[in-house]
């Protein structure tokens, strides 16, 4: 059974080239969403092995969805990592979240499936 993979972030290349690598490269299904509150409604249905979430967005930025995700039961559990193209300056404020971890969009796309596998422990 293939791993489900729920990607919100608002630019659509980002979603799309991690769409199809993480699709194509791994075998997984992989849902998208252009804003947080798309990709908190789409989590509740999908229930994902995993959210990739970028942590800059407009409107519901990734901390404000991971928190209104923790309020939800059939979503509470899901891990969450979450994405940004400034990873210096975001990894202070994804350690005071309930988030696995914050990865770099920047990094070559073959590459970021092996970094999901290594923080999930898949």
């Amino acid at each position: 059974m293939p791993k489900k993979i729920l990607l919100i972030d608002d630019e659509p290349d980002v979603r799309q080239v991690l769409q199809l690598t993480l699709e194509l490269s791994y075998g997984w299904q992989v849902e998208t969403a252009a804003s947080g509150s798309e990709g908190v409604n789409k989590a509740k249905t999908l229930i994902p092995d995993a959210i990739l979430l970028d942590i800059m967005m407009p409107g519901l930025d990734g901390v404000a969805t991971l928190n209104q995700l923790q309020t939800y039961p059939e979503t509470q559990q899901i891990p969450v990592i979450f994405l940004t193209a400034k990873l210096e300056t975001e990894q202070k404020r994804y350690t005071e979240t309930q988030a696995k971890a914050v990865l770099s969009k920047l990094i070559d796309p073959l590459a970021f499936g092996d970094k999901v596998i290594s923080v999930l422990g898949w």
